[in-house]
């Protein structure tokens, strides 16, 4: 494969949604011996939280899990100066159709829509549209995305494989 399959997971500011599921998928991906086929990242449509490590109790909540949160929250970026993330990412994934809109709305010639999704569309056995933001929550909140991401990345990562299998056999 010539370039590895690039997932850019987006919420508002980067520090509990979209961090815990870069650094689930990333955990899933290595689980699965993909890390040279598919790379992930993440970023907020709002800049309030640019450079800020993972929110400590979206870190508890994950770690309960076995997971590691990582990373410093950046802004999603739309052409200009830098690179367009519509364009390095093969598949943008928002936490809720907030987010969605707002990078529908970067995207003025309509361009990419198509790459991007809710994070929920992937989920197994969750009925959720969107998730949560538990930032202003309880303990309990933050718990409830992890396994809702858990849940969301398993199906991501089944259909990415399932899509690399269909490239590979053509």
């Amino acid at each position: 494969m010539a370039h590895p399959y690039k997932l850019l997971f987006v919420c508002l500011g980067n520090i509990c949604r979209s961090p815990s599921a870069e650094n689930i998928m990333n955990h899933l991906i290595q689980q699965r011996g993909l890390q040279d086929q598919i790379v992930c990242d993440s970023a907020g449509t709002s800049s309030y939280h640019i450079g800020s490590p993972p929110d400590r109790r979206m870190a508890a909540a994950a770690a309960q899990q076995g997971i590691v949160l990582k990373g410093a929250a950046r802004q999603f970026t739309h052409g200009g100066v830098e690179a367009s993330d519509f364009e390095a990412f093969d598949l943008i994934l928002a936490m809720d159709e907030d987010n969605r809109a707002n990078m529908l709305r970067l995207d003025r010639e309509q361009l990419y829509a198509d790459k991007v999704k809710l994070m929920c569309e992937f989920c197994r056995t969750h009925s959720d549209r969107e998730v949560p933001d538990p930032y202003y929550g309880g303990e309990a909140g933050f718990r409830y995305v992890i396994d809702l991401l858990i849940d969301a990345c398993g199906g991501l990562l089944d259909s990415i494989e399932k899509e690399l299998k269909e490239l590979k056999a053509n």
